[in-house]
């Protein structure tokens, strides 16, 4: 995909869908830190901007700061180890309208500098604001009903929470090449990569079986009951469990897929006597595997495993509708080389306690499902909307 660099129109439509989701938030809960681990609401509004400025202006031509206090203070997220969370406090952040000043002036400087911004440097800045347009919806998701205001199309229509009948099928992926990563003479034009994305390189992948679908609702159900402890985005009210959906609770649709953990996930697999795939595996498998139609920012929820089957025995939504966790922790490939303007997009990430993700959720932008796209986070973090399939040897 080539992105409309000349005109910057692809940077004013990342900023129109991360905009949007501000307008989501309540006045009044700017300042709220729905998740323990992440900062309050307020630093995104700033992030994002701050990233743009910092880079486009002041790293890639040397433009003078004119708010050097916001461009540190909104310059980078937080990922702390389990256990070790923010203390700072709502007084410790600026005002409202200091912070919407600050956004203008930067978007307005940016957009007269944009024929001089390096092309790579523009790619960085768009994927960038895209990735939080997801990042911050998890966010969001946690923020309590009454602070959120719904847009209209929230989740997909109501129907019924029964289980789709339909038996779980496996499909033999034969023995051969996975292609992982980009080559370096590809880090501009269409194909643009992050720099955990290279270098390009095949991996001998031994035949094994995929499943079909996505592991579901339903079928983790079966676990809980034996005793495991269920999914963070499930409540049980009284009356049987309900899905915590983005703007609203609903009777748990059993034919959905489960969002869980990568330790559920691997414990839900060996208790079946099966494992999570190999990132290579999962290469192998998605290979010319169609899509799901709920992504893009499609719907805030999921849809049912089956919505987008074809007919066809493969596997089904091996992008969309969920990120697939992987067994593969998050780990340079060979040649890996951080990108000097943004050393800690990767490498700090690099520490054993990531696992990577492939594939796509209902809120990942289209730009992200090319192959080599590699997505990662710590095995207990719950608030991803992160699923799983299963394989055998």
């Amino acid at each position: 995909m080539r992105i409309p660099l000349e005109s910057g129109r692809a940077l004013q439509q990342a900023r129109e869908q991360t905009d949007a989701l501000f307008r989501v938030v309540r006045p009044g809960s700017l300042y709220k830190r729905p998740i323990g681990e992440r900062h309050r609401v307020i630093f995104y509004l700033g992030h994002m901007d701050a990233f743009d400025w910092n880079l486009l202006a002041r790293y890639a031509l040397d433009v003078p700061a004119f708010h050097e206090a916001f461009d540190r203070l909104f310059a980078f997220g937080i990922d702390p180890p389990p256990g070790e969370l923010p203390s700072d406090q709502p007084t410790d952040w600026p005002g409202l309208a200091e912070l919407q000043h600050y956004q203008r002036r930067t978007r307005a400087s940016i957009d007269q500098l944009l024929g001089d911004v390096p092309e790579q440097f523009l790619h960085v800045a768009i994927e960038h604001r895209l990735m939080h347009a997801e990042t911050f919806a998890y966010i969001l998701h946690q923020l309590e009903y009454g602070n959120k205001v719904a847009p209209h199309q929230g989740r997909p229509a109501d129907r019924s929470a029964n289980h789709a009948a339909y038996r779980a099928e496996f499909f033999p992926i034969p023995a051969g090449p996975a292609d992982l990563g980009l080559a370096s003479g590809d880090a501009s034009g269409d194909a643009f990569g992050w720099d955990n994305e290279f270098q390009a390189h095949t991996v001998e992948v031994p035949e094994f079986s995929v499943a079909q679908h996505k592991v579901t609702n339903g079928e983790y159900l079966e676990f809980v009951k034996q005793g495991a402890d269920p999914p963070f985005f499930w409540a049980d009210r009284g009356a049987g469990w309900v899905f915590r959906g983005m703007f609203s609770e609903y009777p748990l649709p059993l034919d959905a897929p489960v969002y869980v953990t990568h330790g559920q996930a691997t414990a839900y697999a060996l208790r079946l006597g099966m494992r999570l795939p190999s990132e290579a595996e999962y290469h192998r498998a998605a290979y010319h595997s169609p899509r799901s139609s709920n992504l893009n920012f499609r719907y805030w929820d999921p849809i049912p495993v089956t919505a987008d089957d074809d007919g066809t025995p493969r596997p089904m939504q091996l992008a969309g509708n969920g990120w697939e966790w992987t067994s593969t922790v998050f780990a340079p490939f060979q040649g890996f080389t951080p990108f000097p303007f943004y050393p800690n997009y990767s490498e700090p990430f690099f520490d054993g306690a990531h696992y990577v993700l492939k594939g796509a959720s209902p809120r990942t932008a289209a730009c992200f499902l090319r192959p080599s796209f590699r997505n990662w986070f710590r095995p207990s973090y719950p608030y991803v909307y992160a699923t799983f399939r299963m394989v055998k040897s």
